[in-house]
């Protein structure tokens, strides 16, 4: 019985295994057997890409054109270091190195121009993107570059932020004793010396100004932070996002108890509208300390609006005079990042095209004197 029984399902099992055995029989000998090779296909020609038409823009929307190339400076590019105590000779020993440029054929006495370069940014660097050489040897002006060592801070920035630094110590007397030695070794113009910088450097430029404000006539600030507050990195970074407003006032009332005599000093501030490293508000805030600083809260302003043109962005200038003489002059630049205006923008921190912050630097600086 059970024989039987087994047999029909015994038979169906050999059948199904040789129907498996078949199958798979084939599947090897398909994977086996050689492929036949494609036949090459005819590439058709292709079709020529119709050139886009570009969109209308509005004058105020339009990129501005790459700034020429200036001509190379004609004049000496000197390169040394200057050795000193940090923090008013309390600290430790800090050795600056700095690079000099002396127009050729000016008329001694010549102005100096001290500037700054920010985080990231080397003082060659820094005047090979900014053109300020050119625009010097132009007016036979001098130009001093110090230059932040990594050993003081890994990215080379000034350390505007720290308390410290803003009452006066820090890197502030190793930068003002390198300018006195250069104006010591050269015919510099003691009545006609400025500073300047960018960013971490126009920071520095306003503590230095603000400290030492018989030395300097005029200071401008490229995309700077507003002046005493931050006290850590971790501040400055707040600082340059949202400003301080409840240290404007404060702060500069602190600078002018400690200099009864402050004399005028007259700015300009240079700000990029689209700039989200340091952002506009701090230039507000800046223009509030140079009215304070300057004696002139509720003075009221001119404006002039410039429109885009093919090689320069939009821009409104507000200036606040004593007279005719521009005590400050604001300068906003429609669609400008964190980057120097009219710069060469092969270089971080420079951006092509106008207003050429380099050449309105100058012409601010060139009515400014030191009585």
């Amino acid at each position: 019985m059970v024989k039987k029984a087994a047999n029909p399902w015994l038979r169906t099992l050999v059948r199904a295994g040789k129907q498996q055995q078949r199958t798979v029989s084939r599947a090897l000998t398909a994977l086996l057997a050689p492929k036949p090779k494609p036949k090459p296909k005819l590439k058709a020609k292709p079709k020529p890409k119709p050139k886009p038409r570009p969109a209308p823009r509005s004058a105020a929307t339009a990129p501005a054109a790459a700034t020429p190339r200036s001509a190379p400076a004609t004049g000496k590019w000197l390169a040394s270091h200057y050795a000193a105590l940090a923090g008013n000779g309390s600290g430790p020993m800090r050795r600056m190195p700095y690079w000099l440029y002396v127009p050729d054929g000016a008329t001694a006495p010549y102005p100096l121009v001290v500037m700054l370069h920010g985080c990231d940014q080397s003082a060659t660097q820094f005047a090979e993107g900014t053109r300020m050489n050119q625009a010097a040897q132009q007016r036979g002006c001098a130009v001093l570059y110090p230059q932040q060592s990594v050993s003081a801070h890994p990215h080379r920035c000034w350390k505007w932020y720290e308390r410290a630094t803003q009452q006066g110590g820090g890197d502030v007397s190793v930068i003002v004793g390198l300018v006195q030695k250069v104006m010591a070794q050269y015919p510099i113009d003691p009545s006609r010396v400025y500073i300047a910088g960018i960013s971490a450097g126009a920071g520095m430029a306003h503590i230095v100004a603000l400290n030492h404000p018989a030395l300097f006539a005029a200071m401008g600030l490229h995309s700077g932070p507003m002046f005493g507050a931050g006290h850590s990195q971790v501040g400055a970074l707040g600082v340059m996002k949202h400003g301080a407003s409840h240290r404007v006032d404060s702060a500069i009332d602190e600078v002018l108890a400690r200099h009864a005599a402050f004399p005028s000093m007259p700015a300009m501030l240079i700000q990029g509208a689209d700039d989200d490293i340091v952002r506009p508000v701090n230039q507000t805030q800046l223009a509030r300390q140079a009215l304070l600083l300057n004696r002139l809260q509720g003075a009221a302003a001119s404006v002039t609006i410039r429109p885009a043109t093919r090689r320069t962005r939009a821009h409104r200038i507000d200036d606040v005079r004593v007279g005719r003489k521009v005590v400050l002059r604001v300068a906003q630049i429609a669609g400008l990042r964190h980057a120097w205006s009219g710069g060469d923008e092969r270089l971080a921190y420079n951006a092509a095209g106008g207003p050429d912050a380099s050449r309105m630097l100058l012409d601010f600086f060139s009515v400014q004197r030191r009585i």
